[in-house]
């Protein structure tokens, strides 16, 4: 009997399992009533033609907003001719030099000047390089199915970064004028230097885990890894060059002075011919999906063992863009870090959006907000360019932004773009801003204790 009674629990067991599977399945009846959905009418039938034989992009252009947007501005940092990261995803450090780029020009009245994306770059890989190997002995006796461990190995290395890292950078190793370390092929086209770099440190962290599981001595553990980085310093040699530790710097002025030459080393043109202290800028964020005015922290997000994690203050928009009119209003330019794919005509400049109406296209509401878009992970911050201008209007208020980006002078409105205001609060994501501009109430959220945010957060890619 009690045999009988097992048999039969386990039966309804299975066929309750079964049920389920089923419930959410597309049946018969299910897939006829989605077929009946489709009406086939004479507009739907003009419509599929045109999109089977078109760009979706193009057929979505908005008509009617067309000559709503122009390029002009009431207020604008003085900039020079733009810079051009070419096949790499440096836009971070392209943008972080092209907001120092007016302080030297200005200074010693120069017709334009770039600084040498290069250099900094073979360092910031080095120091990657090394604070990965560094954080693989760190969760080394943790499983290699362990999330920390996963994420490691899946991103030991990448040429993408923002503010923070090039913070760190740029008081450890100083700054040089591009032609002391001008660009190689490999520093515009930076995917296979990038893939070899990986394939190294993936196989260096696994043989620094044995070790550790073997139960190595430290020093022997330390001279591997130091064999591990003169490796990595070879392949960034070969690819990028050597970097100067001394060069001689000369320059002509708008007037056609010829200046005298001078001899600098990195960190000495830094502190003596850029002279501002990086550390007076703070990174703030416009992230609804968390509270605000609260200060957070990116666990690992760093170049340098010795750095600090990203820090950022979470803002209302309304706050922030305050904060960017004061020091456009003062000729400074800021980072900016934004999702620059969405409603983005990249041949005209133009960031609105009211550019691309799929609604109408496809006849599908696509309704998501910010805070919905960020958590999805249909919305994040994609790429770093320089926020450079704003158009005022008479009472006071901003109808659009003037950026500066870093692709060259052919694409956009002559290596510029113009966000509406619209879009820039829809898809503006950090703003890296002087802390003269901030007011009391947020410098004081720099003493909270910082909330930690893993490094696989959907917020938090590099920007490239």
């Amino acid at each position: 009997m009690k045999k009988s009674i097992l048999i039969i629990a386990v039966i309804i067991a299975a066929l309750t399992v079964q049920a389920q599977k089923q419930q959410g399945a597309l049946d018969k009846k299910a897939l006829e009533t989605i077929r009946q959905s489709w009406k086939n009418s004479s507009t739907d039938k003009a419509l599929q033609n045109a999109i089977t034989h078109n760009d979706i992009k193009k057929l979505a252009k908005n008509r009617s907003n067309e000559g709503k947007v122009n390029h002009y501005f009431s207020n604008k940092v003085e900039t020079k001719a733009t810079t051009n990261q070419k096949s790499s995803g440096r836009c971070w450090l392209f943008t972080s030099l092209n907001v120092l780029r007016p302080i030297v020009t200005e200074k010693y009245n120069l017709p334009d000047f770039e600084f040498s994306e290069n250099y900094s770059f073979f360092y910031d890989q080095l120091e990657k390089a090394n604070l990965f190997l560094e954080m693989v002995l760190a969760t080394a006796r943790k499983p290699y199915d362990d999330r920390k461990v996963n994420w490691l190995f899946h991103n030991p290395i990448g040429d993408g970064g923002q503010w923070a890292t090039f913070n760190d950078l740029v008081k450890k190793y100083g700054l040089v004028p591009k032609e002391a370390m001008p660009e190689t092929w490999q520093s515009n086209h930076t995917s296979n230097m990038s893939r070899l770099l990986r394939r190294k440190l993936r196989e260096d962290g696994l043989q620094l885990r044995e070790m550790v599981k073997n139960k190595e001595r430290k020093k022997k553990i330390n001279e591997t890894k130091l064999q591990m980085l003169s490796d990595i310093y070879r392949i960034l040699v070969l690819n990028l060059g050597e970097p100067p530790t001394e060069f001689t710097w000369q320059y002509k002025d708008k007037d056609g002075k010829i200046s005298e030459p001078e001899t600098y080393t990195p960190l000495q043109f830094y502190k003596e011919v850029v002279n501002i202290n990086v550390d007076d800028y703070v990174m703030l964020m416009n992230d609804p999906t968390r509270e605000y005015y609260k200060l957070y922290d990116i666990e690992w997000d760093r170049n340098l063992v010795e750095g600090e994690d990203w820090k950022y203050i979470n803002l209302p928009y309304d706050v922030i863009k305050e904060f960017a009119k004061k020091s456009i209003l003062n000729n400074e330019a800021m980072y900016m870090s934004c999702d620059v794919g969405k409603q983005f005509d990249g041949k005209a400049g133009f960031l609105d959006v009211n550019l691309y109406d799929y609604d109408d296209l496809m006849g599908v509401k696509f309704g998501m907000d910010k805070a919905q878009r960020i958590k999805t992970f249909d919305s994040g911050s994609t790429h770093g360019m320089a926020l450079v201008g704003c158009n005022i209007l008479p009472d006071g208020s901003i109808d659009k932004w003037l950026i500066e980006n870093s692709w060259g002078a052919d694409k956009g409105n002559n290596g510029f773009l113009t966000a509406t205001d619209e879009w820039f609060q829809n898809y503006m994501m950090r703003l890296v801003v002087n802390k003269k501009y901030l007011s009391k109430d947020v410098l004081d959220v720099l003493k909270q204790k910082a909330i930690l945010l893993p490094p696989w957060d959907p917020m938090f890619q590099p920007e490239d």
